[in-house]
């Protein structure tokens, strides 16, 4: 397949400036430089079974489907770009018509099967996107942000796609202040796994699928890491954004938007009281699910 019929559907948003290059039949810009992190979530998502694993277990879920369609409403014939797309999950899940729904990651594996899916399929840096301004009525950003070197970058990038009145969604990122966690609760942590291994659970990974799939946790390995409010604060008014953000516990749907934060695993509830941290507090939610309005009159350009 050539470069201009993989990208016929989306050449009028592609930046002009830019190069495109094919990846095998998946269409994508140059990489100038890949960082370790961004090797490591090419790995994992991009892995034969790994990846079909990670598929199976985050499509589907009843309660993010209810969230997400309260926040979208209905995103038929609406121009859709998925950042940090992955295998397809979002779409997967959400079903619908969306007129162009394009997803972006930096997984070719993954990316191949997200094409399977329904997605028109490209190759590029989430922090470096290769698109025009304002074309998008909704851009999603799906447990992404935290995966990435420079968080602001990305939310940035991401912002910059959408069109006046149009939607940005970010979910499914670990949040801060929930997992600011004493040394005896990352030691109790850490010893779950073998527990798992000895009570054969559902919840066990053999040891080169965890670490593997840590190592794509950029902003979730040590304690407090995560996005923030002020991560938000500080990049979307000024690109012309109203927003508002949702703690949640995954574990709960529309219910979000009327401030019900759901409840954790006992484990993360333990770990959290071992460290001082009220786990009934909305600073003490394993994620914020950002839902973003660019108004008519934007802001500054990113």
């Amino acid at each position: 397949m050539t470069v201009k019929s993989c990208i016929s559907g989306i050449a009028d948003y592609l930046s002009s400036n830019i190069p495109i290059d094919m990846y095998d039949d998946i269409p994508g810009c140059r990489i100038p430089h890949y960082s370790t992190s961004m090797l490591a979530n090419s790995y994992f998502f991009g892995h034969s079974q790994w990846s079909k694993v990670y598929f199976e277990e985050e499509s589907w879920n009843i309660n993010f489907k209810e969230r997400w369609l309260a926040a979208i409403g209905n995103w038929d014939d609406k121009i859709v770009v998925d950042i940090g797309c992955g295998p397809g999950n979002v779409y997967a899940t959400l079903g619908g018509a969306p007129r162009l729904l394009i997803g972006v990651d930096i997984s070719l594996g993954a990316l191949k099967h997200a094409r399977q899916v329904g997605y028109i399929p490209f190759l590029a840096d989430a922090q470096d996107l290769p698109f025009v301004d304002s074309f998008a009525d909704i851009v999603v950003a799906n447990a992404t942000l935290h995966h990435c070197d420079d968080m602001a970058k990305v939310l940035a990038e991401a912002a910059r796609l959408v069109r006046p009145n149009g939607l940005l969604i970010t979910d499914l990122d670990p949040q801060s202040s929930a997992r600011k966690f004493s040394v005896i609760a990352q030691l109790i942590g850490k010893a779950k796994f073998p527990l798992y291994w000895l009570i054969r659970s559902k919840h066990y990974q053999p040891v080169d699928i965890r670490q593997a799939r840590l190592a794509t946790e950029t902003h979730r390995r040590e304690p407090g890491d995560g996005v923030t409010p002020e991560l938000y604060a500080q990049v979307l008014p000024s690109l012309g954004f109203t927003f508002a953000l949702y703690p949640h516990n995954h574990h709960v749907g529309a219910s979000v938007f009327a401030g019900e934060t759901g409840c954790a695993s006992w484990n993360f509830r333990l770990a959290q009281r071992l460290s001082g941290i009220n786990p009934h507090a909305a600073a003490a939610a394993e994620s914020i699910m950002c839902v973003a309005r660019r108004t008519l009159y934007q802001g500054a350009s990113s």
